[in-house]
Formats: C-alpha cells, sequence, structure tokens
C-alpha cells in the first residue's frame, strides 16, 4: 500500500513502518526546527530528542485528534516538550554533578540560565491555566517537594481530594498545551 497525506495516520495507527517513514520525509522538518530552537546550545541532545519525538509520535498517534489540531501543531508540541524535558535533564546533569571534578565554563553559566529562564516560563505558562488553590498544590507538590499528609495539612484537604484536584489538573494542562499521552511527560 503507497502511504500518502490522506492515509498516513490511519497508517500509523496501524503500526505500519512505511507511514513512519512518511512522517521522517514530510514532518522531520518540523522536529528539527523546534529541537534546534530549544536545543540551540545543547546539539548532542538533537538526535537523541529528535528520537524520542518519533517513538512519542509513534506510540501516541492514537491521542491524535485531527479536530483539536493539525498533524503539523500536534507534531511541533511533541518536540517542544520533548525538548524541554532534554534541556531539565542536562540542567539536573549539571547539578548533580560533583563540584571538585567540575569546573564549568563560563558559557555552561550562561546555557544553564538561558535553559533555566525557558523552562521557568513555559512551568508559569502551564500553572497559569490551572485555579488558585490548584496551582498551590501544584507548587507543594512538584517545587516544594511536599508529600501529601503536608500538602494536607497545609490545605485543610482530605488527600484523596488532593489526588482529585491534581488528576484534573493535569489534563486540563495536557489539554491546554496538548500535550498527550506518553510515559515522558514526567510527573503528568
Amino acid at each position: 500500500m503507497k502511504i500518502t497525506e490522506e492515509n498516513f495516520i490511519e497508517q500509523l495507527k496501524k503500526k505500519n513502518e512505511k507511514a513512519l517513514e512518511y512522517v521522517i520525509d514530510n514532518y522531520a522538518w518540523i522536529l528539527k526546527t523546534v529541537i534546534k530552537k530549544h536545543l540551540l546550545s545543547l546539539p548532542d541532545y538533537c538526535e537523541e530528542c529528535m528520537n524520542d519525538c518519533l517513538m512519542g509520535i509513534w506510540e501516541n498517534i492514537c491521542y491524535y485528534d485531527s479536530k483539536k489540531s493539525s498533524f503539523k501543531n500536534w507534531v511541533g508540541g511533541i518536540a517542544k516538550y520533548k525538548s524541554i524535558n532534554y534541556a531539565r535533564k542536562y540542567l539536573k546533569d549539571l547539578e548533580n554533578e560533583n563540584v571538585e571534578n567540575v569546573t564549568i565554563p563560563t558559557e555552561d553559566n550562561a546555557l544553564k540560565e538561558i535553559l533555566s529562564k525557558e523552562i521557568s516560563l513555559e512551568t508559569e505558562k502551564m500553572l497559569k491555566s490551572l485555579s488558585e488553590e490548584d496551582r498551590r498544590i501544584f507548587i507543594k507538590l512538584y517545587f516544594e517537594d511536599k508529600n501529601m499528609d503536608e500538602i494536607s495539612f497545609d490545605t485543610k484537604l482530605a488527600k484523596p481530594v488532593i489526588y482529585n484536584r491534581l488528576s484534573r489538573g493535569k489534563k486540563k494542562m495536557r489539554e491546554a498545551f496538548s500535550i498527550k499521552g506518553g510515559s515522558d511527560n514526567e510527573g503528568f
């Protein structure tokens, strides 16, 4: 069967590898553009990120809905959030390095600052899609590293209510930012 613009999504859902080749041939430029934008100073991560994006498309095509966005936008969203995850990974790796064993050049410090700022802006946008109370819960759990007992005590909410709010908040963020399925939405 010949893969075309009209049938490639259906064929991807059927796990036809030729459909993935079609995506690579016709949509890889979108992935590369978005990845390079977010990982410009981290070229070592670009190829791995590209592979993860293709795997994300392959594994999550069942979540694509042409009524909600075009395939180009959906692919761009996957690339954007995978790139941000790679930037986070790089920052985490930098922070975990033993300071005595590594000297970080000035350009890495500048890069770290740029990446931190970009991640902060993306995180802020995502949190703004939530209600004030849900935002406080997310901040306590994911940024202040509080456990459920502490959050329950601080907010005067029962743990099942908190879990419910977290679940609804994650769903709301996924819908607002077209993040669909997959296991790479760390914490989401």
